[in-house]
């Protein structure tokens, strides 16, 4: 924490909580964006040229969430975790064993999208509690995203 006290109206503990849920948010985020990643690399298969692009556009957006995340946890006084230790003690996705077909990445992903939206709506109650509406915000944001890409990725299959 900060040599100078917070005082943006979140108590303490309510931010500790919230900070607590956004770094689980904040590993979920990264992982499946380094997923994403290599599954743009290396995907192969006739529905190539789609899912390279589409993956692109996946993982670009996620590595601005990634940024967008870690500067909240900033902002409620805490720091970020930052390294892949710390962020394979937090995911609650697993990497990428070896390289899938195509369709097992499809389906990798969705679940991946999902786990992602299931611990963004795991800080709202922490985030309701401390009356912390730019987290709300947030989190909305990330559950958009989250629950879209799972639908159009599902559409694929």
């Amino acid at each position: 924490m900060s040599s100078m006290p917070i005082d943006i109206g979140i108590p303490e503990e309510d931010r500790s909580q919230i900070v607590g849920g956004l770094e689980r948010l904040l590993a979920d985020t990264y992982t499946l964006y380094l997923k994403t990643h290599n599954y743009h690399w290396n995907v192969t298969g006739p529905m190539f040229q789609t899912l390279h692009a589409m993956f692109e556009l996946q993982y670009n957006e996620l590595w601005m969430a990634v940024d967008l995340v870690a500067e909240r946890i900033r902002s409620l006084g805490a720091p970020a975790p930052g390294s892949y230790a710390q962020f394979a003690s937090l995911t609650s996705l697993s990497e990428a064993d070896g390289v899938p077909e195509a369709q097992e990445m499809i389906r990798d992903l969705v679940k991946g999208h999902e786990a992602v939206a299931r611990t963004a709506r795991s800080v709202l109650p922490a985030a309701e509690k401390g009356s912390d509406e730019v987290t709300l915000d947030l989190i909305t944001q990330r559950l958009t995203v989250h629950e879209k890409t799972a639908w159009m990725l599902r559409s694929l299959l």
